[in-house]
C-alpha cells in the first residue's frame, strides 16, 4: 500500500478525547499497510487564544516574536498525538515545520513554502514510525527563523509533503463530511459534492469557502496531488479535490454545472476619490499596495467626470490590511494626486462558482435576480469565466448566500449538511 499523508484541524484535536479518536484513526490507516504522515493544527481555539494573549502584552507585536508563539500550538498537538498513537502499541514521532524540512520565505505571519526536504520524515517512515508534522510552520531559508505560513497554513503544510514524499492522497480531516455547495452553518440544505475539480475548488477557496485553504489546492493542483476532503467525526466518503472526475462504482462522477455558493465577510473596501483620469494613476495606486505587500481583490473603476476629469477607483482587501493600506495611501498622497479616502469594512462578497456557467446562458440574470428577490442591494461586481462575485453590506450575506444557493437547484431535500465540531471562530 502506498503512502498517505492525513491533516486534522483543531476542531478534530480540541481535546483530549478528540485526540484519541484521531490517534484510532490513524493506527487503523498503519494497520491497513500504509505508510502514514500526519499534520496536525493546534487544538481548537488555541491560535486564536495566544493571538489576544499577545495583543493584551503588545498592540503591534514582532512577526518573529509573534511566530515564534504561535507556533506552541501545533507543538503541543504534534506531541500528545504522538503520546496516544504510542498508547496504542504503535510507534509514532512528532516533528516541528523546521524538523520535517518545510523551507519558506522570510515573511513572518504569512510565508510561503519555497522548498520541502522531507530527509528525517523519510527515515523515520523506514523504520516503520509514524511521523507527525506541526502544521503551519517551517523555517526560514536565509535566517533560519522560525515562520508561520498564515491561517489555514496546515493545510498547506500537508499537500507540500504529500507533494515532497510522493504520496497517493492527501487526507484533509475537518468538522464536515466535505466540501459542501455553500456553508453549513450558514445553509443548512447544503449539499455535499462528490467530487471537484481543481479550478471550482481553487474559486470556492479564493471566494471564502473555508473548507480549503487558496494556497493548499493551489499546491495540489501544481503537483497533481488528490485531495480527499472528509470529517474526523464519521466514516462517511467525503469530498475528491483533483485534476479528473473520480470514479464510484461503474461510473464516473460528474462535475455539476454550479459548484457551489461562497461567501467573504473578512474584507474591507478602499475607494480612492478624485483621482486624475489619465494614464499612470491607477498604476501608481496599485504599486503603492503592492509595495506595503498587500494583496487585494475586487477592483472597479468609475467613469470619470467630464466637468472635472476625475475619477474614483475602489478596491478590496483583507480587513487585517486595511490600516497598512490607508497609511501607504495617504503617505504617497502627493503623488498619485487623489482627493481623498473611503474606508468600509462593512462589506460582504457573494459568489456563484461553477465551470458550467460559461457554456449555459442566464446564469448571470437567474443570479441577479435571486440577489434581487431577496432586496440586496450591489456594490462592486467581478466575474471570471467560471465564477461571479458581488460586494454587498455584511448584515445582507447569509440572506443573500441562501436566495442563490436556493435559485440555483443546489438544496438538499433533507438537512445533510452536520457540523460535527468547532465553534466557527
Amino acid at each position: 500500500m502506498g503512502l498517505v499523508v492525513q491533516k486534522y484541524g483543531g476542531s478534530s484535536v480540541a481535546d483530549a478525547e478528540g485526540i484519541k479518536r484521531v490517534a484510532k484513526r490513524i493506527v487503523e490507516a498503519k494497520k491497513n499497510g500504509h505508510q502514514v504522515v500526519v499534520v496536525v493544527s493546534a487544538m481548537g481555539d488555541t491560535t486564536d487564544e495566544l493571538i489576544d494573549l499577545a495583543e493584551q502584552v503588545s498592540p503591534m507585536p514582532a512577526g518573529r516574536e509573534f511566530d515564534m508563539l504561535l507556533t506552541a500550538g501545533e507543538r503541543i498537538s504534534m506531541a500528545l498525538l504522538a503520546m496516544a498513537i504510542k498508547n496504542l502499541g504503535h510507534e509514532a514521532q512528532s516533528f516541528t515545520g523546521s524538523q520535517a524540512g518545510v523551507i519558506t520565505d522570510s515573511v513572518h505571519n504569512k510565508a510561503r513554502i519555497i522548498d520541502v526536504t522531507p530527509g528525517r520524515i523519510r527515515d523515520s517512515l523506514d523504520r516503520g514510525n509514524i511521523a507527525i508534522v506541526a502544521g503551519f510552520q517551517g523555517v526560514s531559508q536565509d535566517k533560519k527563523d522560525i515562520t508561520t505560513l498564515g491561517r489555514g497554513g496546515s493545510d498547506t503544510t500537508a499537500v507540500a509533503l504529500a507533494a515532497a514524499l510522493d504520496a497517493e492522497v492527501c487526507e484533509i480531516y475537518t468538522d464536515v463530511d466535505g466540501v459542501f455547495t455553500a456553508d453549513p452553518r450558514v445553509v443548512k440544505k447544503a449539499k455535499k459534492i462528490d467530487w471537484i475539480a481543481f479550478e471550482d475548488m481553487l474559486e470556492l477557496a479564493a471566494s471564502g469557502s473555508k473548507v480549503l485553504l487558496h494556497r493548499c489546492v493551489e499546491y495540489a493542483r501544481r503537483y497533481n496531488i488528490p485531495i480527499h476532503v472528509r470529517s474526523s467525526f464519521s466514516g462517511l466518503q467525503g469530498t475528491w479535490v483533483s485534476s479528473e472526475p473520480i470514479e464510484q462504482g461503474d461510473k464516473k462522477v460528474e462535475q455539476a454545472i454550479i459548484s457551489g455558493v461562497a461567501h467573504d465577510t473578512s474584507e474591507a473596501k478602499i475607494t480612492v476619490v478624485g483621482v486624475p483620469d489619465k494614464p499612470g494613476e491607477a498604476a501608481a495606486i496599485f504599486r503603492t499596495i503592492a509595495d506595503a505587500e498587500i494583496n487585494i481583490d475586487m477592483v472597479v473603476q468609475n467613469v470619470s467626470a467630464a466637468s472635472t476629469g476625475l475619477t474614483d477607483i475602489s478596491f478590496t482587501l483583507p480587513k487585517t490590511e486595511g490600516r497598512k493600506a490607508i497609511d501607504a495611501l495617504e503617505k504617497n498622497k502627493g503623488g498619485i494626486g487623489f482627493e481623498s479616502l473611503r474606508y468600509d469594512d462593512q462589506i460582504g462578497k457573494i459568489s456563484l462558482v461553477g465551470a458550467g456557467m460559461k457554456t449555459n446562458p442566464g446564469v448571470t440574470a437567474s443570479f441577479f435576480e435571486a440577489l434581487s428577490g431577496a432586496s440586496v442591494n450591489i456594490e462592486l461586481i467581478s466575474t471570471s469565466e467560471i465564477r461571479i462575485s458581488v460586494v454587498t453590506r455584511a448584515d445582507d450575506v447569509p440572506e443573500a448566500v441562501r436566495a442563490v444557493h436556493t435559485a440555483f437547484g443546489l438544496d438538499s431535500d433533507t438537512d445533510e449538511a452536520v457540523v460535527y465540531g468547532g465553534t466557527g471562530r
